[in-house]
């Protein structure tokens, strides 16, 4: 009896740790989408009525307080049912024999003293179950932070099997984009419809456009930010199940919106290259000094204490609209990617700035596309 309600609370907490992997899941959905929908004021202002604003929200707070429910109910089946369950079915065990007079006083003191040291294990273990469970569904969330840290480069063997694709006139493609589609949820219009494109090596590209006309959608789908719904999408002639993501993004880089970016609060240095490898060797320290100079930030760098090493963001050096802006340039340039794709980097920058700064980019950029407002 004791081995089937050791195997029976471990169903539950089997059951426990499914419900809780989903209701963190929901969770971190609404709160994502609830951070999309404050950064994207503009492009929503643009796409939707107001009427419709907040049925998505509804439903997903709908589904979240089911899944929260139906929870807290296996959690309660897991810590009250196991222990108490288990004294009861004990109790009636040895009641029978106690009852019948078939037993003597002894083994029924050792049989109920049993009983009552498995009621208090089972106490305790189902509390470890419980904070197991939640762990786990932790570390799933955690833990590709700490597999990026431990990447490694592509051998040569498989460097060579991925070979970029090149066209009958000797020009190489970085990518193709083919009748492209992409939807925000569930809402009505999408955001990009059949979009084609054709990027060869070395070209420099302009994509304009008004205010939620889907450029910025774009931009995150040719940097593997996001999926593609329908269409197909290459980068150097492979789709992104062949190239994978850690693969796509070492050859497709972005610097998104100003309020979609961010300053991390640690070093100058750590901002400007978070997406090297990592720690930076001597030699990384040199080319991001250079990228600063080039677009203008030396005087800056001149002026901070500890130059690349000073600490910046809210609780460091603060710093002002335009340097953030070079900032993120300057850190999609420090990745060494194929394309580089900035999405209105060049808003906040006055007309010097600008033109250090653009030719900054168009000298270090292999391939380059700019996506402005006309």
């Amino acid at each position: 009896l004791l081995l089937l309600w050791v195997a029976f609370a471990f169903w539950l907490s089997r059951r426990y740790f499914a419900q809780r992997r989903l209701w963190t899941a929901a969770r971190l959905e609404m709160t994502h989408d609830l951070v999309e929908q404050m950064v994207g004021h503009r492009t929503r202002l643009a796409q939707q009525s107001a009427e419709t604003w907040h049925e998505r929200e509804d439903r997903e707070l709908e589904r979240y307080l089911g899944l929260s429910a139906e929870l807290d109910r296996r959690a309660a089946q897991l810590r009250v049912l196991i222990p108490r369950g288990w004294l009861l079915l004990s109790l009636l065990a040895v009641a029978r024999p106690f009852i019948s007079g078939a037993a003597s006083a002894g083994s029924l003191a050792v049989s109920l003293g049993g009983a009552l040291f498995a009621y208090w294990s089972f106490w305790k273990m189902v509390r470890g179950l419980a904070d197991l469970a939640e762990a786990a569904v932790a570390w799933d969330q955690v833990a590709p932070v700490f597999q990026a840290a431990a990447r490694r480069e592509i051998a040569a063997p498989e460097a060579a099997l991925l070979a970029p694709a090149r066209r009958a006139d000797g020009g190489r493609v970085v990518v193709e984009a083919h009748d492209l589609g992409f939807r925000y949820g569930e809402r009505a219009e999408p955001a990009v419809t059949a979009a084609n494109l054709t990027v060869r090596q070395g070209e420099r590209l302009l994509l304009e456009g008004p205010s939620g006309g889907g450029k910025s959608t774009f931009a995150s789908l040719l940097a593997g930010l996001r999926e593609p719904q329908s269409g197909l999408l290459l980068l150097e002639g492979l789709d992104r199940h062949s190239l994978g993501a850690e693969g796509w993004h070492r050859r497709a880089v972005a610097a998104p919106q100003f309020q979609e970016n961010h300053v991390l609060t640690d070093t100058f240095a750590f901002n400007l290259l978070m997406g090297r490898e990592w720690p930076p060797r001597p030699g990384d320290f040199e080319a991001a000094e250079a990228v600063c100079r080039e677009l203008g930030l030396g005087e800056l760098l001149d002026r901070m204490p500890a130059g690349l090493l000073q600490m910046v963001g809210e609780s460091g050096w603060q710093l002002s609209h335009g340097e953030k802006s070079r900032l993120y340039i300057a850190r999609a340039l420090l990745q060494n990617a194929e394309l580089v794709i900035l999405d209105e980097s060049f808003a906040a920058l006055d007309p010097v700035s600008l033109r250090r700064a653009l030719s900054c980019v168009l000298a270090r950029a292999p391939t380059l596309l700019v996506i402005a407002h006309p």
